[in-house]
């Protein structure tokens, strides 16, 4: 089996252990909010392709990303070119049911943009969803490298460029230390700082935490 073909077996393909994990994820958010069908959702950072596979579907969804993003949108569906933790104004002053986040507070850039988002997402919905890998998980997720985020920088970007099962290994030692810098997994002293009124949920496998959840219910 080629290194390729390995890694869309573990988490790239529809049927991979990795989208088993997320349509587990989605069932469990279906779960937490109940009338979840009938719900505004604001999605910070995420991509349309997650909720036309979700088994629940918001009333409506407006995705916001940095990245761009193209395609005919369906009419329950919004989406916005935006910073999560500077949000353009004409999206900052809505109100949503939910805000739901996934893989995203890791990407953001450090402490203080990590407040920033946190903040968003608290002006935004009184109930949200954050998840984000556990930084403690034996494997970095994003490179799918055995104890990669305990690595100093150097050894970080050294494996970014090297690391066989990378979704797009770095063409450089640049772009790799980039790569690394922005990706800064999370504890759960550090979540549960962000979202002091959260419940902290854990979605483990093996016995062992996996991600981390931030989940607050509606007036909760």
């Amino acid at each position: 089996m080629s290194v390729r073909s390995l890694r869309s077996r573990l988490v790239d393909a529809p049927d991979s252990w990795g989208a088993r994990r997320r349509e587990a994820r989605a069932r469990w958010l279906g779960e937490a909010f109940p009338d979840l069908a009938n719900m505004s959702v604001i999605d910070l950072g995420g991509r349309l392709e997650m909720w036309l596979r979700a088994p629940v579907r918001p009333k409506h969804v407006h995705v916001v990303n940095l990245e761009p993003m193209s395609g005919n949108l369906p009419e329950w569906a919004g989406l916005d070119y935006g910073d999560a933790c500077a949000l353009p104004e004409h999206i900052a002053k809505r109100r949503y049911d939910l805000v739901f986040s996934n893989s995203v507070i890791e990407h953001v850039g450090g402490h203080e943009r990590r407040l920033r988002f946190a903040e968003s997402v608290h002006s935004l919905a009184d109930a949200h969803w954050v998840q984000t890998p556990y930084r403690f998980f034996p494997v970095e997720p994003h490179w799918l490298a055995p104890g990669m985020q305990f690595l100093p920088t150097a050894g970080r970007a050294w494996l970014a460029q090297r690391w066989p099962l990378a979704h797009s290994p770095a063409k450089d030692r640049l772009d790799a230390t980039r790569s690394v810098l922005w990706t800064e997994l999370l504890d759960r002293t550090q979540l549960r700082h962000y979202f002091p009124d959260s419940t902290i949920r854990s979605e483990r496998y093996l016995g062992m935490t996996k991600s981390l959840i931030a989940c607050r219910a509606p007036n909760a």
